[in-house]
């Protein structure tokens, strides 16, 4: 199949009712593992990378793998940068072919977020590229200075605003998720989530997936929300079946780790309902 951009994936995510994942990747494994996984359960599916990541797999080196690999897909695959904070890199991905970008403005002033954001959105729109922003802050992350994201949950009230003053195309929502390992029990903000679905339009986002239940997944899909974004399973995924396999030699590691990717992403689209929907 071509490859698809994130707005026709998500499109029909929220007019059928169910949910798309979004897979950070590193390496080819990754990448493999994701696409096997949702060829094999006929789903669509989203992978992409985040500014935090590239110094692990430089934007040279991932990004055209990404790329070709969704080509060759046989679901529809679309590409997208996740959390970036920098003009430049998201100007690099608009032109290398990203289909969606995400600029992440949540560290700044309300204000100074939607400037920028509708300044980004301007210029994607212009090269046919949807833009993903968010609105309040999902925490965990930690900026260049090792300062971590505190948790500003999305007032609804300001979600339709916020989408008229930016002209963003999908909206990160802050209800109570965090990224990476979760330290207690999430409590997710399902009302709060309602409330900004009845408000706007356009597909909804959730970060932070990794370490939620079955029921917080159907519970945030029927709420509303489209794609939803999981990494930390899945390399948690990874770190297990090497840790139970401490003798294999690297090739059989390599192996091991991409299957036991493979079938936590298989896991997380058959929860999300988008098996059988490509």
């Amino acid at each position: 199949m071509a490859l698809y951009s994130m707005k026709e994936i998500l499109a029909d995510a929220q007019k059928r009712g169910y949910g798309v994942g979004y897979f950070n990747a590193v390496n080819l494994e990754m990448v493999r593992a994701y696409i096997e996984a949702a060829e094999e359960l006929d789903s669509p599916i989203i992978i992409g990378t985040a500014e935090a990541l590239l110094p692990i797999a430089p934007f040279d080196w991932i990004v055209p793998a990404m790329l070709e690999a969704a080509r060759r897909a046989k679901v529809p695959v679309a590409v997208h940068l996740d959390h970036t904070y920098h003009f430049d890199l998201l100007m690099q991905a608009l032109r290398a072919g990203f289909g969606s970008v995400m600029y992440d403005g949540s560290r700044e002033t309300h204000a100074h977020n939607i400037e920028t954001s509708a300044e980004i959105v301007r210029i994607a729109h212009a090269m046919g590229v949807g833009v993903e922003c968010e609105l309040g802050s999902v925490g965990g992350l930690s900026d260049e200075a090792g300062h971590e994201d505190k948790m500003v949950y999305t007032d609804p009230a300001e979600a339709a605003s916020f989408l008229e003053s930016t002209g963003a195309d999908f909206l990160a929502v802050s209800i109570g998720t965090v990224h990476g390992v979760y330290k207690a029990e999430p409590r997710l903000d399902i009302p709060r989530l309602q409330k900004i679905r009845a408000t706007v339009d356009v597909p909804l986002v959730l970060h932070g997936g990794s370490g939620l239940s079955d029921a917080d997944f159907q519970n945030t899909i029927a709420g509303g929300i489209a794609k939803v974004n999981v990494y930390t399973d899945v390399i948690l995924a990874a770190k297990r079946a090497l840790a139970e396999h401490p003798d294999a030699v690297y090739t059989d590691g390599v192996c091991l780790a991409r299957e036991a990717m493979k079938q936590a992403t298989l896991k997380k689209l058959r929860i999300f309902g988008s098996a059988g929907k490509a």
